[in-house]
């Protein structure tokens, strides 16, 4: 079995391309993947803490961070589909309001 150590080292590396994927880009999909990466990232620290305690408390928790995840998605993507057709663009800098 890997150490602990591993774990949390890939974790963190994972977390730390999502924040810049977040940080640095300008598309709304991309920045949805990276919100979602830094999700997986604390999943996987969860998990591995999880699995070195002998609890389920943090399988538990990577359970309701997946719920949320899973709508925080179809949430984002419904409404980057409406900005779409009403300001035919979907890029960031642009949407700084949400006025009609």
């Amino acid at each position: 079995m890997l150490p602990l150590t591993y774990y949390l080292v890939i974790s963190a590396i994972l977390f730390v391309l999502g924040a810049l994927g977040v940080l640095i880009r300008r598309n709304p999909l991309i920045i949805f993947m990276s919100v979602e990466l830094m999700l997986n990232a604390a999943n996987l620290a969860f998990v591995a803490f999880a699995r070195s305690f002998d609890v389920l408390t943090g399988q538990i928790f990577v359970f309701f961070v997946i719920a949320v995840a899973a709508a925080e998605v179809a949430v984002g993507l419904a409404l980057i589909v409406v900005i779409f057709r009403t300001k035919h663009s979907i890029d960031v800098d642009l949407m700084s309001s949400l006025k009609g």
